[in-house]
């Protein structure tokens, strides 16, 4: 008797090795916290493509936007921790539970929820505007917002989002005042500009880069300490004296308490993705210049970026979500 139940606990714990060790054995979801043709979407999809030539098992898009990414954020937080539900996030993601107190309400998820598995690209934004819009220069768009105060108007991809933030740490700077018109991602705000419906937006190189090279949109200014690669002739706003910068990133995680062997094996395939030549190839085509960093590195950075951001929202203050 005793030596039989020896015999099934051994067998149930080399079952349960087993199963650990067969990971993956069925499909991935990754989570995009916002709709189609945002960064985070450009991103996430050729990031997708790669890991599933790597993983050998299906590694499905779901895009879930909603409250500036705070929605697909908050799922894959609360998801099952078992590595078959990942995030492709963007800068915002620090945002948000700072946001939450700003307004005294119950953050839709903390940080510690959720740990990094990679950072894929990091592009500063650009600031473009309707080709309509009488405005060459961030001078001229500085002279064109005091002219006209409260009455320009500029899309984003959701209150304290992506997009809202660089555009409030700007207006904050230069004491200007804008309405903004927040839709549910950089997608949905890049097209709101392309329609006419607002003046001006913010975007990720390889968002816009199509939409400018068309001369559908016109890039004003850079967020980023130095010029991009993608637009050289874009002045930095350092440049011209005003000492802020925004970089919109994008990077995977994976929900709290994710077994070390699963996340082992989620890192090294991301770390093989990166390094695949039609991933490269596509990432480059898009203007988005590969900034990879593997867990350790990535920690550290989002930790660093996390606490300016947090001090900017503190700057900016509560922002009227029906400004």
């Amino acid at each position: 008797m005793q030596r039989s139940l020896i015999a099934i606990m051994l067998a149930l714990a080399c079952a349960a090795s087993s199963a650990q060790e067969a990971y993956p054995s069925r499909p991935i979801t990754l989570i995009v916290p916002f709709p189609p043709g945002g960064v985070a979407d450009i991103t996430g999809r050729p990031t997708a493509n790669a890991l599933e030539r790597v993983l050998k098992q299906p590694v499905v898009i779901s895009n879930r936007p909603g409250a500036g990414g705070a929605v697909g954020n908050s799922l894959v937080a609360n998801a099952k921790p078992d590595g078959y539900t990942l995030l492709m996030a963007l800068s915002s993601i620090s945002v948000i539970p700072e946001a939450d107190k700003l307004f005294d309400r119950k953050p839709a998820y903390t940080l510690d929820q959720l740990i990094p598995i990679a950072l894929i690209s990091a592009d500063p934004t650009i600031l473009v505007v309707h080709p309509s819009l009488p405005a060459k220069s961030l001078k001229e768009v500085i002279a064109l917002a005091r002219a006209k105060a409260g009455q320009l108007t500029y899309s984003t991809s959701g209150i304290y989002g992506a997009l809202h933030m660089p555009m409030e740490m700007f207006l904050h700077a230069a004491k200007l005042k804008m309405r903004a018109v927040h839709t549910t991602g950089g997608g949905p705000a890049i097209t709101a500009l392309l329609g006419g419906h607002v003046e001006m937006t913010v975007g990720g190189p390889a968002a816009i880069a199509s939409h400018v090279k068309a001369g559908r949109l016109r890039p004003i200014v850079s967020w980023g300490a130095k010029r991009s690669e993608a637009f050289p002739d874009v002045l930095t706003f350092k440049e011209q004296g005003y000492d802020i910068e925004y970089y919109i990133w994008a990077g995977m995680f994976a929900p709290g308490g994710t077994p070390e062997p699963v996340m082992r094996t989620v890192r090294d395939a991301v770390h093989k993705a990166v390094e695949d030549p039609a991933f490269k190839s596509t990432m480059a085509k898009i203007n988005s210049p590969i900034q990879y960093m593997d867990a350790p590195e990535f920690a550290k950075y989002w930790a660093a970026d996390a606490k300016r951001l947090g001090e900017a929202v503190k700057a900016i203050g509560r922002v009227d979500e029906n400004k």
